[in-house]
């Protein structure tokens, strides 16, 4: 089985209903045509290219380890990135304070300095299959969630907290990524 990737430059960020609707309309065009993006040679996987688009196939097998590396090339390029196997779309902007902060998911897929879109979408997949999101800045600070909305802090020691719901999770990781540490006032962690 194989999955795969679309990359191409948008010049603002876009939707996850945007992407994947650019993805089918050039999945149903022939591919080849027009000059091949540069970032085509620098790409890992099996390339297909459309024109002003790149379609990168992996097998599964190999999808976190190819997949982490396609949007650091991509972000590198100041290209958009689409996952259709996870309906997520990786903007260029905006990101959050913390260079080098990463977002790690229960289903294998790592991201470093992800784009707040793609944190927000991220947490609405949580399920069986994927069962914790986080935020980790390496050697300082980090948070997760999982399923029944516990939010676990960790900076020194680590504390708990049970949210109502996902807007106040989304509101949470939204906060912590921006550098606005009010989230840690309005729960009660244990």
């Amino acid at each position: 089985m194989s999955v795969e990737l679309m990359v191409w430059d948008e010049p603002v960020p876009i939707s996850r209903d945007q992407a994947r609707a650019t993805y089918l309309a050039v999945k149903r065009t022939e591919p080849g045509g027009g000059p091949a993006p540069d970032v085509a040679k620098e790409l890992p996987g099996e390339i297909t290219l459309y024109p002003g688009h790149v379609l990168v196939t992996m097998d599964l097998d190999t999808m976190d380890e190819l997949s982490a590396q396609v949007f650091t090339i991509a972000r590198a390029h100041g290209l958009v990135c689409y996952d259709p196997q996870r309906d997520l779309v990786h903007n260029v902007a905006p990101l959050g304070v913390y260079e080098g902060m990463q977002l790690h998911t229960g289903d294998g897929m790592v991201v470093s300095d992800p784009d707040l879109g793609l944190v927000h979408d991220v947490l609405g997949t949580m399920s069986p299959q994927n069962p914790f999101v986080a935020l980790v800045n390496f050697g300082r600070h980090f948070l997760q969630v999982s399923p029944g909305f516990e939010l676990e802090y960790k900076e020194g020691a680590l504390i708990r907290a049970m949210v109502a719901d996902l807007a106040e999770v989304r509101q949470a990781f939204h906060d912590y990524a921006t550098g606005d540490r009010s989230f840690l006032n309005r729960y009660s962690w244990s």
